[in-house]
């Protein structure tokens, strides 16, 4: 990469440290009003005022609440930069001074992060379109956590009714729990395929005290739940990656009821599509054959609640990105890191495009909690993860690096002026 291209972020950048004391008010009000996913009302609104006060052209309302808006600013590739804004249903514990008000929902994902690096982002892009050529399209996703939202988008008419125009390249960034201040990347799948199942067992119902005249489906679907985690140890090559996690078991209202149906639903991630395949017939099979085994009056039904393929990233738009990361942070803050079993729908976006795909992950834990935890092999027990209700990342320099990234990121594909 050339001086000029190394000068370019930097003249960008400029403007970011006069910005940053709005950019952690705008986080901590986020962190403080989380809403679920398709209910994102209030951070949709917020975006489009932001974007439409930076001078893109907004559309509001896509999927449900998701948001784009466009800046065209001459001949050059179309560059689309997306965040998530859905909130998760859990209940808070975390001390902050700016928890959550809601109760039972928290943005223990990192979304709201998310959504303010984008915003930052947007607006130091517009404020410095004299160094660079091309169109910018910012988009805002409702519903990740549920993992429908980009197919709501884009089933919305996104690329297909020209919502915005089809982007080149697809780029976006998740907080993790490591060190503020770093970035990690993973060429080729970085995150597993995720299908979602819901598996009703038929029994007969009757009363506990002469379970002779019932077919139990609680005995059927858990000796289910039992035989199923198997398939990933005795079905699968050690060398491949599957999880199977039975999450919920529902069944009956009372002690002395058998029950004549108990509900199953359960989690599958992969990164290969034939182990996909391999997993999700194999989890068939084995609700079948008990179903069988336990005389059920009829087979059990498969509802498939969700179904997103894996991330995958470009590598050659991850290498041509990271060179750009590294001249502006350094290569000790750049990194590469293992595939995560965590899934994610942004791959939907790039590939309803065929555009190619980089998303990388941005550190957001305190940088000596994190090195502390790190030395004592203790990351799993003292740095909370994603999901957790204690998983709020630090505001600074969280705030700052993602910024910067996606500002990079976005230089980097653009062309120069």
């Amino acid at each position: 990469m050339s001086d000029r291209e190394h000068a370019l972020p930097s003249s960008v950048l400029a403007p970011l440290d006069a910005r940053l004391a709005d950019l952690v008010a705008l986080y901590e009000d986020l962190h403080r009003h989380p809403e679920l996913a398709f209910q994102e009302t209030r951070t949709a609104a917020e975006a489009a005022r932001r974007l439409t006060a930076y001078g893109y052209d907004v559309t509001t309302g896509i999927g449900g609440t998701g948001v784009t808006a466009v800046l065209r600013n001459g001949p050059g590739p179309v560059v689309l930069l997306r965040a998530d804004m859905d909130a998760l249903p859990v209940t808070e514990n975390s001390g902050v001074p700016y928890a959550s008000t809601v109760p039972g929902r928290m943005h223990a994902c990192g979304h709201d992060v998310h959504v303010t690096c984008l915003l930052g982002a947007a607006d130091l892009l517009a404020a410095g379109r004299a160094h660079w050529s091309g169109t910018l399209v910012v988009l805002f996703q409702p519903a990740e956590e549920a993992g429908n939202g980009a197919r709501a988008m884009l089933d919305d008419g996104l690329y297909s009714q020209g919502l915005v125009p089809t982007p080149d390249v697809v780029l976006g960034q998740h907080v993790a729990p490591f060190g503020a201040g770093l970035i990690a990347y993973c060429p080729g799948a970085c995150m597993a395929a995720a299908d979602t199942l819901e598996i009703t067992f038929h029994g007969t119902g009757g009363h506990g005290s002469r379970p002779e005249t019932t077919v139990d489906p609680i005995l059927m679907a858990a000796a289910f739940v039992q035989r199923v985690q198997s398939v990933v140890a005795r079905e699968i090559a050690a060398k491949e990656q599957a999880v199977v996690t039975v999450g919920s078991f529902h069944a009956g209202d009372g002690a002395n009821v058998i029950p004549d149906r108990a509900v199953v639903r359960l989690s599958v991630r992969s990164f290969d599509q034939n182990v996909r395949t391999a997993v999700l017939a194999a989890v068939d099979r084995i609700a079948r054959a008990e179903a069988a085994a336990s005389g059920a009056p009829r087979e059990p039904e498969t509802r498939e609640l969700e179904s997103f393929p894996p991330t995958v990233n470009d590598t050659a738009v991850l290498a041509e990105v990271n060179a750009s990361f590294t001249g502006l942070f350094g290569e000790q803050r750049v990194f590469a890191y293992e595939p995560a079993t965590g899934s994610e729908d942004v791959g939907l976006l790039a590939s309803a495009a065929g555009a190619p795909l980089y998303y990388w992950w941005l550190g957001g834990w305190d940088p000596d909690e994190f090195r502390t935890a790190l030395a004592a092999g203790r990351l799993a027990q003292d740095i909370p993860s994603n999901h957790a209700p204690q998983f709020v990342p630090l505001a600074r320099p969280t705030l700052e690096m993602g910024v910067q990234a996606l500002t990079a990121a976005a230089l980097n594909r653009l062309d120069g002026a």
